[in-house]
């Protein structure tokens, strides 16, 4: 029963990791409590790259912060205004959910594309989390694999044991063989 229900957990997490990557999403695991409400701690957003001039006030993106915004790694947050910047194209600004005032930067998205959430799974990164550590990544890979081995075994052994009894009993019955 227990081998069965983390079968199904492992089946379930390989399917949010491959399935989504397959049809063209990015998944990306909300690290902090900036979006809170709309997508706590812990959940994974996913997101479908849209050209950039699609993006509107009210999408949800995923980017890396201007190098003078303060802010290491890539922010999860709302877009709360677009202005046109002459050369510099589209200048945005974004808000968390759950923070009082938009971010005090604005900035240009460089790239023709960019990932806008499509969907959400709740507190499921944490399991993502979990397998960046090494130990936890051993054993959600090593004891399935360790067990899986041990059952073979057991099985070739039961095996060789089943055909060493026909043997000994085929020759005991004067069936047997001689070489």
């Amino acid at each position: 029963m227990a081998s069965g229900v983390a079968l199904l957990a492992a089946m379930a997490l390989a399917a949010c990791m491959l399935v989504p990557a397959a049809l063209g999403y990015h998944r990306y695991v909300i690290a902090g409590g900036s979006m809170s409400g709309s997508y706590d701690r812990g959940s994974i957003v996913f997101e479908k790259p849209v050209a950039t001039g699609d993006l509107g006030v009210g999408d949800v993106i995923t980017y890396d912060p201007p190098p003078d915004a303060g802010v290491a790694g890539l922010v999860t947050h709302r877009i709360v205004a677009i202005q046109r910047g002459g050369r510099q194209g589209l200048v945005f600004r974004t808000k968390g959910d759950a923070n009082e005032r938009p971010d005090p930067w604005r900035f240009t998205l460089d790239d023709p594309t960019q990932p806008r959430v499509a969907f959400s799974v709740p507190y499921l990164g944490y399991a993502f989390g979990a397998l960046a550590v090494r130990w936890v990544r051993m054993l959600v890979i090593g004891l399935p694999a360790l067990l899986i081995a041990f059952s073979l075994l057991a099985r070739l052994w039961r095996e060789a044991g089943e055909e060493a009894r026909a043997h000994t009993a085929a020759q005991a019955s004067g069936g047997g063989t001689e070489g």
